[in-house]
């Protein structure tokens, strides 16, 4: 998807659009990616003189890539955290890092939907997660 294509699903804008691109996969997964230029907020002072990518950015991140599946349901509405369960940090991101955050809808329960997500460098996992997202209508 071009980044028009993921405004017109996201209401984020930069500097809290944290998804450059996304691919929907033939196993019905989506992929998103993010390269990390090294002059974004959240690595200004997280850490002097080593950089790295704090672990709710990484979430963010992957909830982004994960609103894709819900592409159809998010139109009018807000996604908001339901919740985050099991959410396990491996390996730091760092500048010039492409995250790749792969994302399965594992189940839906009327406006909340169920999503497994994992974060990767180079194919090596940096972040995993169960996260729920509740849509609610914008007024």
């Amino acid at each position: 998807m071009t980044k028009d294509e993921i405004k017109s699903v996201l209401p984020h804008r930069e500097p809290m659009l944290l998804v450059d691109d996304i691919v929907k996969n033939d196993d019905g997964t989506v992929t998103g990616f993010y390269t990390v230029r090294g002059d974004e907020f959240f690595l200004q002072g997280h850490f002097p003189g080593m950089p790295v990518v704090p672990g709710v950015i990484l979430c963010e991140m992957a909830a982004q890539s994960s609103c894709m599946l819900m592409a159809d349901c998010v139109k009018g509405k807000v996604t908001l955290y339901a919740g985050m369960n099991n959410v396990k940090f491996k390996n730091p991101v760092k500048p010039g890092d492409t995250a790749e955050f792969t994302c399965a809808h594992v189940r839906s329960m009327g406006p909340v939907h169920f999503i497994r997500a994992e974060g990767r460098v180079n194919g090596k996992l940096c972040m995993s997660g169960d996260f729920s997202f509740a849509l609610l209508d914008k007024k």
